[in-house]
């Protein structure tokens, strides 16, 4: 898939999370005043910060889709693993915030009891928000964007609050208001969870922690089999947003040409990159084969 096809596809599901996320703000608002739920209208509340986070995220799609310049030469894929780290982190005060309502809720005793609409609306919900959670991850996991990714989590965690907002309604609905902020609270818990996973994600990305070792066998195994390639002496690779960078050391006879050794290095990229489409650029140095005196040179 092309970069820009990849693009494309990412901004329509983050637009059309804006479009959910803006349709379900509104409903919630609205059941939640006029059907005396307070856990609801809440949850609207937290559809109207998603919202913002689907803007944003939006904006920084559109700043990583940008081809690489003189002041990025490693393009601007970063943002999106920023934008990532971003939105778990907001995830993370979302879960404090629910957290905190409920303790305030369960201190405060027996609230008003809600009108049975809120229980549907908490059900609809769910149901809206897990699929297009669904398709968000399996967007994110054929793209391989954080940006998407960390928007599928976020839809996920909706769900979550919402399945203790419709336990919650219905407990009050039936008689049993002190259940509602109760539920909140383990459901808080749990998008707490999810939150914390997220940052850590991102942070293993903008520490360039290295691409598991089984992805990084398989790409050193394409360049192995290009013929005048000796060895593959070392591979290393990190990620930058939806493309991952690599580094290789080629192990090459030590009589041949510079011009032949760089057009087997130029092969070597182009069996990559058709290899693997999420591999945005390949760095190759070339060693010369069973040189005892080769020594490799790193100051980090």
């Amino acid at each position: 898939m092309q970069r820009r096809e990849r693009f494309r596809q990412a901004e329509g599901i983050v637009r059309l999370g804006l479009a959910v996320n803006t349709l379900l703000m509104a409903g919630k608002l609205i059941v939640g005043r006029l059907g005396h739920s307070e856990a609801l209208f809440a949850d609207g509340i937290e559809s109207a910060c998603d919202l913002a986070i689907s803007a944003a995220s939006l904006a920084m799609l559109r700043f990583c889709w940008q081809p690489y310049d003189r002041r990025h030469p490693y393009g601007h894929g970063r943002a999106e693993n920023l934008g990532a780290f971003l939105v778990g982190l907001a995830i993370v005060a979302t879960s404090i915030w629910i957290l905190f309502n409920a303790a305030a809720g369960v201190a405060a005793g027996v609230g008003v009891r809600p009108h049975w609409t809120t229980v549907l609306a908490a059900a609809l919900t769910i149901a809206i928000k897990e699929g297009l959670a669904r398709r968000t991850f399996r967007h994110a996991n054929r793209l391989h964007s954080p940006v998407v990714s960390a928007l599928a989590h976020d839809h996920r965690k909706d769900a979550l609050t919402s399945i203790g907002t419709l336990a919650g309604c219905g407990a009050a609905v039936l008689g049993w208001p002190v259940f509602d902020p109760v539920f909140a609270g383990l459901t808080g818990l749990l998008i707490a969870h999810i939150g914390i996973e997220m940052v850590r994600n991102a942070t293993r990305d903008l520490i360039d922690a290295a691409l598991p070792e089984a992805h990084l066998q398989a790409l050193s195994s394409v360049a192995a089999a290009v013929d005048g390639v000796e060895h593959v002496h070392e591979i290393r690779g990190r990620r930058s947003g939806q493309s991952i960078i690599i580094d290789l050391k080629l192990d090459m006879d030590p009589d041949m040409t510079v011009k032949r050794s760089h057009e087997i290095a130029t092969l070597v990229k182009r069996n990559i990159f058709a290899a693997d489409a999420s591999v945005g650029d390949v760095m190759i140095h070339i060693n010369p084969h069973d040189d005892p005196n080769h020594i490799d040179l790193i100051r980090l």
